[in-house]
């Protein structure tokens, strides 16, 4: 396994759509090892996600996992999780406000609107198919990842741009408003 470097905003790979892979592609040992580098790469950054674009490799593959991270205390747990080719359709059209950040764009924050629950489809990384229905801050973070393969970073929804404010900021005048909120949300739906 290899830490990779993280691309950064302004970078073309982020806007790019990155490309779906078949299963014979998906099985050969440079995709096993991508895998595996992303989610080396994912915990050294101490990230929740990351997508293959985000080191420079234009895939449709996602890494997630949300254990013990501090930089998250808030979030639920998530089990790690690998989706290739994913595909996100809404559930209803109930949404939520949620402070958003991302190892692309470092030291920076900003409130993203997104849909309460989502059904995800998708492949694991052996090749079997994935369909189940994600809600709450979880379904924020899948499509947090899945916007990156789609060429799209969290500033691009940022519902109000007066929200943008560095980490530092961030954890001095909103974190415990913001904290209050998203254990409400995980509250109502267990993610």
């Amino acid at each position: 396994m290899t830490l990779r470097r993280i691309a950064t905003i302004g970078h073309p790979v982020l806007r790019e759509p990155a490309r779906a892979i078949n299963r014979e592609e998906l099985a050969s040992p440079e995709m096993q090892a991508l895998i595996d580098d992303l989610i080396e790469t994912m915990r050294e950054a101490q990230g929740a996600g990351l997508a293959a674009n985000q080191v420079y490799e234009p895939v449709r593959i996602c890494v997630m996992e949300v254990g013990d991270n501090p930089r998250y205390p808030y979030k639920p747990k998530i089990p790690l999780t690998v989706l290739v080719n994913p595909h996100l359709v809404p559930v209803g059209e109930e949404r939520f406000s949620n402070y958003e950040g991302c190892l692309s764009v470092p030291d920076l924050r900003g409130v993203v609107e997104r849909p309460v629950e989502f059904r995800v489809r998708a492949m694991d990384r052996d090749g079997n198919d994935i369909d189940r229905v994600v809600k709450g801050l979880t379904a924020g973070t899948f499509q947090h990842e899945v916007d990156h393969l789609e060429g799209r970073l969290f500033v691009d929804r940022v519902t109000d741009p007066t929200s943008l404010c560095t980490w530092s900021h961030f954890e001095r005048y909103h974190k415990a408003a913001f904290v209050k909120r998203a254990e409400a949300l995980v509250s109502r739906f267990g993610s």
